[in-house]
């Protein structure tokens, strides 16, 4: 596979769980492709860093973000909601990756037109290969929109 970037990927971990986060953290981490890991844990949080406002006014623009939908303080789904709808965001790629399996809530994400849809395995070996797979395909094999560029 390919080197696709000349610089640290910038993904953004929006999640409430800090077993999944440091599991997310440490996956990266032992990855192929380097990269920086931003996290949010409520959705207001995430929606202030995308948007760079109060303490995330120096914050840099995800390249990916891997959004869980329990969320605090905002859900999940309206963060897709709220992403897809501004023009300067609606591009970055979201992955929702839920420990929900519920079919309302993966065709809810879809409608909110996610990138994709994963279930967080329960197995440590699991949630390792799915980091791994999902860093294989969206960051060496997938085009990502350059940063900053909005149509």
């Amino acid at each position: 596979m390919k080197e696709r970037f000349d610089r640290p990927v910038e993904i953004l971990l929006v999640d409430d769980n800090p077993g999944d986060i440091r599991l997310l953290q440490e996956a990266f981490r032992e990855g192929k492709v380097p990269s920086n890991r931003s996290v949010a844990t409520d959705g207001e949080e995430a929606m202030a860093f995308l948007r760079r406002s109060g303490p995330f006014a120096s914050a840099t623009r995800p390249d990916l973000i891997l959004l869980d939908l329990n969320l605090p303080r905002k859900s999940g789904t309206t963060v897709l909601a709220e992403i897809r709808s501004d023009p300067e965001l609606s591009q970055i790629p979201v992955i929702v990756l839920s420990s929900s399996a519920a079919e309302q809530d993966i065709a809810r994400a879809y409608e909110l037109h996610a990138n994709c849809y994963i279930t967080k395995p329960l197995d440590l070996e699991q949630f390792f290969r799915v980091v791994g797979l999902i860093e294989d395909f969206w960051l060496t094999l997938v085009e990502l929109p350059p940063p900053g560029v909005t149509s």
